[in-house]
């Protein structure tokens, strides 16, 4: 492979362009995940919670076209986000007798989790830019996920700060679920007939997350209270 050939040098900044766009949703679950950990551990949760997605994700890449062989991928994807989505909004570290390691362990597993889930459209495009060429992929992913990292630890600065954009991240997190279950091949007959559907979904979605998430949070405090 001579990486000095132009397509593979377009080949390579098209995945990191792909792994970039579609990195958003990654950096804010991310973020959201290890919000709650001790400052020290939060280094900790984003290294490994990464590492593995990363190490997960090109072996995805591998079997790319096998996973879309797999009967309503994207709708059990987009209900296992928004799943995510409220598990992340309500995750809150209330409970001062449970381990730390207990909440890095969650953090990590939660990561690579939802890369999982979010990944397949991302894998799938990255698959067809490599042409197949696993090496091109984990140069991608060499180049874009420290921007990724870096980012996630920007939204996590600024969630401190400001908390309503915990929920607000929640909410892209819901329009991505949304997006997935609108892409469902196997569904397209009946969200094209109902083409108002495209414009609902998403409403819907971010609605049910945000209203169930801060009602779970009411019950909470009111227990606590």
């Amino acid at each position: 492979m001579d990486f000095l050939d132009i397509d593979i040098i377009l080949s390579i900044l098209t995945i990191i362009g792909i792994d970039l766009v579609l990195g958003g949703d990654n950096a804010i679950v991310i973020a959201l995940a290890s919000r709650n950990l001790p400052p020290e551990q939060r280094n900790k949760a984003i290294f490994w919670g990464t590492g593995l997605a990363i190490g997960i994700r090109v072996l995805l890449t591998a079997v790319a076209l096998y996973l879309l062989q797999i009967p309503f991928l994207k709708l059990v994807g987009g209900l296992l986000l928004i799943y995510i989505a409220i598990h992340l909004l309500t995750d809150d570290d209330d409970g001062p007798d449970i381990a730390a390691k207990d909440n890095l362990l969650s953090a990590i597993k939660t990561i690579v989790f939802a890369d999982i889930v979010m990944g397949f459209d991302n894998v799938l495009a990255i698959a067809g830019a490599s042409g197949g060429h696993i090496v091109l992929v984990m140069i991608g992913l060499l180049f874009s996920v420290p921007i990724i990292i870096w980012g996630s630890k920007i939204i996590l600065h600024f969630m401190e700060r400001f908390p309503v954009l915990v929920y607000i991240g929640a909410g892209i997190l819901a329009y991505t679920a949304s997006e997935m279950i609108l892409g469902e091949e196997r569904l397209e007959p009946f969200f094209e007939q109902f083409h108002i559907l495209h414009y609902l979904l998403p409403v819907i979605t971010i609605l049910f997350v945000i209203i169930v998430g801060y009602s779970i949070d009411q019950n909470k405090v009111k227990r606590v209270n």
